[in-house]
């Protein structure tokens, strides 16, 4: 466990690899095999759910990508968490 990561916060992130690893391989699968619409339907879940997931975790703890930081904001909040290097994922 990372000394500055919280548990909740390390499970956050695991889930959220979880569910991108399986939208990666469906991706990779619908390469191949673009007419089926299961896969299609299955892939767009799996797509929402870490969309969803990774909103979550940036209103807590800082965006993970750049397509969801808050440019609302008066200051630049994707600078100011730790980097992956100074144990920020």
């Amino acid at each position: 466990m990372n000394p500055k990561m919280s548990t909740e916060q390390e499970n956050m992130l695991h889930n959220i690899g979880v569910v991108g690893f399986v939208a990666l391989e469906m991706a990779l699968y619908l390469d191949t095999h673009p007419t089926d619409r299961e896969a299609m339907e299955y892939f767009n879940h799996y797509m929402r759910l870490k969309n969803q997931m990774t909103q979550e975790y940036a209103n807590k703890f800082g965006p993970l990508t750049l397509s969801v930081a808050d440019n609302s904001s008066k200051e630049w909040k994707w600078a100011l968490q730790p980097m992956p290097w100074e144990g920020g994922c």
